[in-house]
């Protein structure tokens, strides 16, 4: 059964996911859906890159998150999964950059983040890791365990100028119009 990405304003991406108990054939299977989704959005589009997923983002309330093994080469179709992950230390410094994500279309923001985290999580066989991640890796975990919280990349978002942007044709970042866009797109602020 395949399932489709929700997207704002969809009231499921503001809740909080539920923790994972047991991990049998309906986690094993919601894993492989969320593959699929984050692989099947990415066709669509030249410029990005389906990298993370979190269950919440194809309506299942469920603390997992997928993280793609290869930002870098689209043809990688492999991720980790992270069950109940959490984050037990931000370290570093906090830093500017852009994000977007599957659940918000078209849109990308200048958000902060912390530059290093340290996460725990179960992986798909019920076995304890636990990740040093630095940079963009830092981000992305930051960004998929704030949807397991029912926060999304937006909510970070403060400045008003400049903050959020659209892709051009092109695969490059170009201011959006804020108050065009807000007026245009309000259930999605909300």
């Amino acid at each position: 059964m395949s399932r489709k990405l929700i997207t704002l304003p969809n009231p499921h991406l503001r809740q909080r996911s539920k923790r994972v108990g047991y991990i049998g054939d309906d986690i094993q299977q919601l894993i492989a859906d969320m593959e699929e989704a984050t692989l099947s959005w990415e066709q669509s589009r030249e410029h990005e890159v389906g990298v993370a997923l979190a269950a919440v983002q194809i309506d299942a309330l469920h603390r997992v998150v997928v993280i793609r093994n290869d930002f870098d080469d689209k043809a990688d179709k492999t991720f980790r999964v992270f069950i109940n992950p959490e984050i037990t230390k931000y370290e570093g410094e906090v830093l500017l950059d852009y994000e977007g994500c599957l659940s918000v279309k078209n849109v990308y923001g200048l958000v902060p983040r912390y530059s290093k985290v340290r996460v725990k999580a179960l992986n798909e066989h019920g076995k304890e890791v636990r990740v040093t991640a630095n940079g963009f890796l830092a981000r992305v975990f930051q960004h998929e365990i704030d949807h397991t919280n029912g926060i999304v990349f937006i909510d970070h978002i403060k400045e008003e100028s400049d903050a959020f942007y659209i892709l051009d044709s092109e695969g490059k970042l170009e201011p959006l119009d804020y108050a065009a866009e807000i007026k245009n797109n309000a259930e999605l602020w909300g």
